[in-house]
């Protein structure tokens, strides 16, 4: 089965991420929930982004890629809004990978110096009235990774709802998470299928 990397939204590491979490486990994926919060959570976007300011996003990074270390090369790097930036960055420069998922977040594909690497399978998810990821450039973004790529998936979800995985947040979305998860299900099962 397939070996997750998970990178949490900019509210950190809440109950409703290791729900998400678990919720993958139960098919038989192996999903590793990293922290780059160090235990923070925070109410409101503002702060959370005031956090990232304090410590800086390139720490952000370097705690992602620390996670990563810990794990073996052959993985799926998944990220929920800002953990899509870790997610993304290590999938299109850390050899080996074996997929990504990007929820409610995309960067241009030369955000990190680095090309997305055609042949490596990702699938992307947000709404299309998500007001960060449609109108800041995220769902541009998307579209112009998955046109570059062998093999990539772009869902666009009817609503504004940012967080809508997070089922401990008020922007959680039941019936778009449900189908949202049952797709994150397939991909990792054809990716584990790529690997046998």
């Amino acid at each position: 089965m397939a070996t997750v990397l998970l990178f949490h939204h900019v509210l950190g590491c809440t109950e409703g991420i290791h729900h998400f979490a678990e919720h993958i486990r139960q098919t038989g994926h192996t999903v590793h929930v990293a922290d780059l919060f160090e235990g923070r959570t925070f109410s409101t976007i503002e702060d959370g982004f005031a956090y990232v300011d304090e410590i800086g996003f390139d720490a952000i990074l370097k705690r992602a890629e620390q996670e990563a270390n810990l794990l073996s090369r052959d993985i799926v790097y998944a990220g929920i809004s800002l953990g899509v930036m870790a997610a993304q960055k290590l999938a299109s420069t850390r050899k080996g990978g074996q997929g990504a998922l990007f929820i409610s977040s995309c960067a241009p594909s030369s955000a990190f110096g680095s090309p997305w690497p055609a042949e490596l399978p990702v699938q992307i998810h947000g709404m299309d009235r998500d007001p960060f990821f449609a109108e800041e450039g995220d769902l541009e973004a998307a579209q112009e990774l998955v046109a570059q790529s062998e093999c990539a998936e772009l869902f666009v979800y009817k609503g504004d709802q940012h967080f809508i995985v997070d089922d401990s947040l008020q922007a959680y979305d039941a019936e778009t998470a449900n189908l949202l998860l049952q797709r994150v299900r397939d991909f990792l099962d054809r990716v584990d299928a790529r690997r046998s």
